[in-house]
């Protein structure tokens, strides 16, 4: 059981409901954000000092239904309901189990797209295959040492990641990508040694990836609305559509454009182009 952890995530997940999220009047004005503690307590069936201890750091560990019931009164996702219990000392049911072979039916569809920019990614953010445009407009990343083929970790811990991106869009994709990562964690289970280690390595190394872990937001982010700066064509802004296999722990992303727009143009020129190699 992860005490402190364990009363951090309460504390958030509390303070960003609101009393009509869950069905209660808003009452008179509220001195603090969220709903309050008794509140919970109360949406879970359960006491509101036992409620208060948690996230007070105190108490005995909660049991595995108390955990679902407070999952359910926080209106935590299937995300966010698997790291809760992990933080009170429970396995949370693996969902998926990560493979790095690709799916077949993936990569039928893939071999058909000749016109659209497309990479297979697993849950960790690994690309585990790319089309000849997915690598023009990306910069192929197949085929990396180590924590290195995880874009968290390229994104962290160098700088070439990162330069990939408008910057304006920098603070929005590494949040995403972090709360994409305790997804990931939460749905392998605590057997998951290369997210483990891959966590570790982050944790140890980057102040920015710790602020943000520390957040405890998890949510699986696929699609998308972003903008790349190419290194020959400049702005290039796409729509990320998915493709998921059935375990979840792959997915195909597929960039596209507007028809007619200068996007859709640049687009096209990434044949033209080829491949690049972005500066590490």
């Amino acid at each position: 059981m992860d005490r402190p952890g364990l009363a951090d995530f309460l504390r958030r997940r509390r303070e960003l409901l609101r009393p009509e999220d869950v069905g209660l009047g808003s009452g008179q004005r509220r001195r603090t954000p969220g709903l309050r503690r008794e509140e919970v307590a109360a949406l879970a069936g359960m006491s509101a000092d036992y409620y208060t201890r948690l996230e007070q750091q105190r108490g005995p560990q909660p049991s595995e239904q108390m955990v679902a019931a407070i999952a359910r009164a926080l209106r935590c996702s299937l995300d966010e309901r698997d790291h809760l219990f992990r933080l009170a000392g429970h396995n949370a049911p693996a969902r998926v189990h990560r493979s790095d072979h690709v799916d077949p039916a993936i990569l039928r569809v893939l071999d058909r797209l000749e016109d659209t920019p497309a990479i297979v990614v697993n849950d960790l953010g690994e690309t585990l295959v790319e089309n000849r445009l997915g690598a023009a407009l990306l910069g192929t990343t197949t085929g990396l040492p180590g924590n290195e083929r995880y874009q968290p970790w390229r994104w962290f811990m160098t700088g070439y990641e990162r330069a990939k991106y408008a910057p304006e869009e920098h603070e929005r994709l590494a949040r995403a990508q972090v709360a994409a990562l305790r997804a990931a964690v939460g749905a392998a289970g605590p057997t998951d040694t290369r997210a483990a280690e891959l966590i570790a390595d982050l944790e140890a190394n980057s102040a920015d990836f710790r602020a943000l872990w520390s957040l405890h937001e998890v949510a699986s982010r696929w699609e998308d609305h972003k903008t790349y700066v190419h290194p020959e064509l400049g702005r290039i802004t796409v729509d990320c559509q998915v493709l998921h296999t059935t375990s979840q722990t792959q997915a195909l992303l597929l960039f596209t454009a507007p028809t007619g727009s200068e996007d859709a143009q640049k687009l096209e020129l990434l044949g033209v182009v080829g491949q690049q190699t972005f500066a590490r």
